[in-house]
């Protein structure tokens, strides 16, 4: 089997934050829907299955709702809770250990974005720390400080199952306007007790998350946590405007028991400030001396909002700019979503150097997952 020199450092050994791999691809956490009832059956298994045996180094699965009543916005999203659906995903860890795999399940609460009409079966109110929506609107009552420790808690139990299941790591999802990232955002968060305030005082949740998570997993698991700048309602939104506040923003999270940082962005290739080509992956590994993975329309020509405002599909694309930034060292990993979601193949393809055999990512592939 040949490596193609042009990927090589995509596929070097890493080594860092507790996790070893086998080389730097991630397969980026994605959304699918197809667990009923919130079960993870055996197609399931076999999607993961299938990304493990074509040379993904670490699985880092769709995200999975933590065990509270509000904590999903769609139906058919997998649950990290109830002994059925652990079993599951059980299953999934087997296949993809088995295909020579690693895996981490992203643990995850919606917040606000649930909408109440989408469950008229449940009387569970969608929940965010000030009961705003990303557009500032209310929804529901404030959170309690008792129902936050209530939160805080079952983050802790899901990360403790997944250790006792088999997984390798967990991921936080701490992004994207959910539940962690709309305590981070002063649209979402108007608390003036000790989770609200400034921009370090808004990162008491999830630090209070990540110490729990860290407590119940104990010292050598690794801990992911994902982040981002930009929100739903807006690409264009910065939690922190420069690096000096992005350390600050960053430093509690690190100290609180985060071994590596995904920093989510729209397109991989783009600067986070001015004056420095660094992308927000970059800047987080400079500030906090921890492992980044990057991430951003990686291996296609658009970024991944073009398929729904545009009906554009996203053409299978070179990665010589992401090889030399990965050679400079400018972050440690490289998670890959839409490529990876139609192409099971796509990291067993760049490694052969099989490019011209990559498939474009459409609303075909979008339907099928397979």
């Amino acid at each position: 089997m040949t490596l193609s020199k042009s990927a090589e450092a995509l596929f070097k050994p890493f080594e860092g934050g507790r996790l070893k791999l086998e080389n730097r691809i991630v397969m980026a956490p994605m959304t699918r829907g197809f667990s009923p009832a919130g079960v993870p059956g055996p197609d399931v298994a076999g999607y993961y299955r299938r990304r493990a045996e074509n040379g993904v180094g670490l699985i880092i699965t769709e995200g999975t709702v933590i065990n509270h009543p509000a904590a999903a916005a769609d139906h058919g999203v997998p649950h990290f809770y109830g002994e059925e659906a652990l079993q599951g995903w059980a299953r999934v860890v087997r296949e993809v250990h088995e295909a020579g795999g690693k895996i981490a399940p992203q643990i995850w609460h919606t917040g606000t974005a649930r909408e109440r009409e989408k469950f008229p079966e449940s009387n569970a109110d969608p929940i965010g720390p000030s009961g705003l929506s990303l557009t500032g609107e209310p929804v529901s009552e404030p959170l309690k400080v008792e129902e936050i420790h209530g939160l805080v808690q079952a983050y802790a139990q899901a990360a403790a199952d997944a250790k006792r299941i088999g997984f390798d790591a967990v991921e936080i999802h701490g992004a994207h306007g959910y539940l962690i990232d709309q305590f981070f955002w002063d649209v979402t968060n108007k608390r003036t007790d000790e989770y609200g305030g400034d921009l370090v005082g808004r990162t008491r949740f999830a630090v209070e998350v990540i110490e729990a998570v860290r407590a119940a997993v104990g010292p050598d698991f690794p801990i992911i946590f994902r982040f981002s700048q930009w929100k739903p309602v807006d690409y264009s939104v910065k939690l922190a405007a420069n690096p000096e506040e992005l350390e600050r923003f960053l430093t509690p999270l690190s100290e609180a028991g985060v071994d590596i940082f995904h920093a989510s962005s729209r397109r991989f290739w783009e600067p986070e400030f001015e004056g420095s080509d660094l992308n927000v992956a970059g800047w987080t590994q400079k500030l906090t001396g921890k492992p980044a993975i990057t991430v951003g329309s990686v291996g296609l020509d658009s970024d991944f909002t073009s398929l729904f405002e545009e009906g554009k599909g996203g053409r299978a694309a070179g990665i010589d700019n992401l090889i030399e930034r990965l050679e400079r060292k400018e972050f440690d990993l490289v998670a890959v979503g839409r490529a990876l979601l139609s192409d099971p193949a796509w990291a067993a393809k760049i490694r052969d150097d099989r490019t011209e055999d990559l498939q474009p990512f459409t609303r075909e592939a979008l339907a099928t997952l397979s």
